[in-house]
């Protein structure tokens, strides 16, 4: 069962591949995204990396967590599951 990491505060320089390598010292990084803002096409300055063990996940969240990484403290910890948004009512 893989496991969803948080990953914020991050530069605008880091790519998709420099997070895949950094949370690779810990195990198997099933997928790693920069969320990026549409309007301008740059990072938001956070990510979400996915690792196949929830062990591996905890690991690298404890190791990586305020460790420097392009000048800024990274922080990370685990991904919380996003609340259903209510819908409306309104029938306009």
């Amino acid at each position: 069962m893989s496991q969803k990491i948080y990953v914020g505060n991050l530069s605008f320089k880091v790519t998709d591949t420099t997070l895949m390598d950094k949370f690779a010292e810990f195990g198997s990084v099933v997928s790693s995204k920069i969320i990026i803002d549409r309007d301008t096409n740059r990072s938001k300055g956070f990510a979400f990396v996915e690792m196949s063990s929830p062990t591996e996940a905890a690991r690298a969240i404890s190791v990586l967590n305020g460790q420097e990484l392009d000048g800024r403290n990274m922080n990370v910890s685990e991904a919380k599951e996003l609340a259903p948004k209510p819908r409306s009512t309104n029938r306009w």
